[in-house]
């Protein structure tokens, strides 16, 4: 057999483990664990970190101000250095909407060793514990909520026993390009992280999706929350870990009525949003990103390849593994797209965006190399994220 048979196979190979034994990451039907009401409420403070944030908040902190809760809760919105009038804004639409209260401050610039937003989680979790509340909630300034959102994550909470229930947002896809890379980036996220291994104790897989993260205010004390992580890019997953590792009960799944309305229109945005952390989820080893860049070729990129190779070749071996590849990889993408409410056809398309996401973390090592880091909102971290190992 040759060398193209023999990675053809190789490839088919790897995708019949990942339907059958990643954790069955491809399924969307994750939700939010079975939950009862209490009958006794937890008080609960929500921290927002907001830096420049001024075009989403009159989406999403309505959405906050608003929320259905039976027992006490405040919000405290962190305003990071924000040059476009984030806090001022908060105030104003606190006063329109009425609804829970809001306190709107600002931190300071972070000191060295700190992510900017990190920092202001702190000053924000620092703000809530003189309040002595049961549970923090988490959210991004760009996350809007259903009514009952908080309500269901304590439920949710409370009833499983959880010392963190995360919940990925769904982000938007409305334009070409969010509709092409979105949906493959939480794809890719449960693939490495598949979402039935994170509820399970004794597993070593961790992660949360930092846009909403409900967390027992004694579980981020015993776990350092959040200066065990202050160097971290990938946030949310290391927080997951730190929490977990600490011997806390995590949850992570899929959000029904949970929003981004963050838009990224250009290819430029969703490019930078990889971009800057893709190297730091490979710990910025070389050896990891050239696996990394090896195994999406074979993966992704190599049955297509193969299956026309085969076709216009006439190893007809060839194009049966390559395309039975092909159609499994196409296969465990559909239910993403179905989430996501977007058509089946574009399932066809996964080695494209794949090749994307390969270019994206190429870019990413070579930023981190040209000392530039990772920028986010006019902050760049140049120091690799350290966090895992400081706990």
């Amino acid at each position: 057999m040759s060398a193209v048979a023999w990675t053809a196979l190789g490839s088919l190979a790897a995708w019949l483990w990942l339907l059958l034994g990643q954790g069955f990451f491809w399924r969307t039907d994750l939700r939010l664990p079975p939950r009862r009401e209490p009958d006794d409420w937890p008080s609960v403070c929500v921290v927002v970190p907001a830096r420049d944030e001024a075009a989403a908040l009159p989406e999403s902190l309505p959405s906050l101000l608003a929320q259905d809760y039976p027992g006490r809760a405040e919000i405290f919105l962190v305003d990071d250095g924000s040059s476009d009038g984030t806090g001022e804004l908060a105030r104003a639409l606190a006063r329109t909407h009425g609804g829970l209260p809001l306190t709107v401050d600002s931190p300071g610039e972070p000191p060295a060793g700190w992510t900017g937003k990190l920092w202001a989680v702190r000053h924000g979790i620092g703000l809530a514990r003189a309040r002595g509340p049961e549970y923090l909630l988490l959210t991004d300034a760009d996350i809007a909520h259903a009514p009952d959102s908080l309500r269901t994550l304590v439920a949710a909470a409370r009833t499983g026993g959880f010392d963190l229930v995360s919940q990925m947002a769904r982000l938007r896809v409305e334009s070409v390009w969010e509709r092409l890379v979105v949906p493959a980036f939480v794809y890719f996220f449960a693939q490495l992280y598949p979402f039935r291994w994170i509820a399970v104790k004794d597993s070593r897989t961790a992660a949360a999706a930092g846009g909403c993260v409900l967390l027992r205010a004694d579980a981020a004390e015993r776990a350092r929350i959040p200066d065990a992580i202050r160097h971290a890019v990938i946030d949310d997953v290391a927080l997951a870990r730190a929490v977990k590792g600490s011997g806390g009960h995590i949850w992570l799944g899929l959000a029904e009525r949970v929003d981004s309305v963050r838009p990224y229109p250009r290819l430029h945005d969703l490019w930078r949003m990889v971009s800057r952390s893709a190297y730091a989820q490979l710990r910025h080893n070389p050896l990891l990103l050239l696996g990394t860049v090896l195994g999406l070729a074979v993966v992704y990129l190599l049955p297509p390849v193969a299956l026309f190779t085969g076709l216009l070749s006439g190893h007809t071996g060839i194009a049966a593994a390559g395309g039975l590849a092909w159609l499994l990889m196409t296969a465990t993408y559909l239910p993403m797209l179905r989430y996501y409410r977007q058509p089946a056809w574009l399932a066809a398309s996964l080695p494209v965006t794949a090749f994307l996401y390969l270019l994206m973390t190429v870019d990413s090592a070579v930023q981190h190399y040209m000392g530039r880091g990772a920028a986010w909102k006019g902050r760049t971290y140049a120091r690799p994220d350290t966090a895992l190992d400081e706990r």
